[in-house]
């Protein structure tokens, strides 16, 4: 049961970080997102993972929030409150599965290693992977940082 709330959570913060016109709450509601997947992690008895997950996340929210701050526009208008209904209501409907099609019980495969050991044993690569893509993105806004103060000339 707890594992489908937080996916409900998951799901719908995920939502209103895409479509939220305003940058504080597109940015608050991805930190909802960062939360909520380390709390599935910490559900699945990967503690380490959950810890990564929660200290990557909030570099990448700092990073993106002081990027997009001094690269975009102010927004003109503010989101209504029909449109976060709405947003709200979508990720609803898109939980559903995971209220209805729980993942999480038994598997066909006889396997003895735990959620946490594969994912720190077997899949460290994809750790070092997801590193290198934050630091290519905090490069790439850097130089673009650079540029428009017009220090490229």
């Amino acid at each position: 049961m707890i594992l489908e709330v937080l996916s409900i959570g998951l799901i719908i913060s995920a939502c209103l970080a895409l479509f939220t016109d305003e940058p504080v709450y597109s940015v608050a509601a991805l930190a909802g997102t960062f939360l909520f997947t380390s709390l599935i992690y910490v559900q699945n008895d990967a503690a380490f993972a959950a810890i990564f997950q929660f200290a990557v996340g909030v570099g990448t929210l700092a990073v993106l929030f002081l990027s997009g701050e001094m690269l975009s526009d102010k927004p003109t208008k503010k989101t209504s409150a029909k449109k976060t209904a709405a947003l709200i209501g979508i990720g609803a409907v898109l939980s559903l599965p995971a209220i209805f099609l729980s993942v999480s019980g038994a598997t066909a495969t006889d396997s003895n290693v735990s959620f946490g050991d594969a994912l720190w044993n077997l899949r460290g690569l994809d750790v070092v992977l997801q590193g290198l893509v934050i630091l290519t993105i905090a490069v790439g806004i850097a130089i673009v940082l650079y540029e428009k103060r017009g220090g490229g000339k």
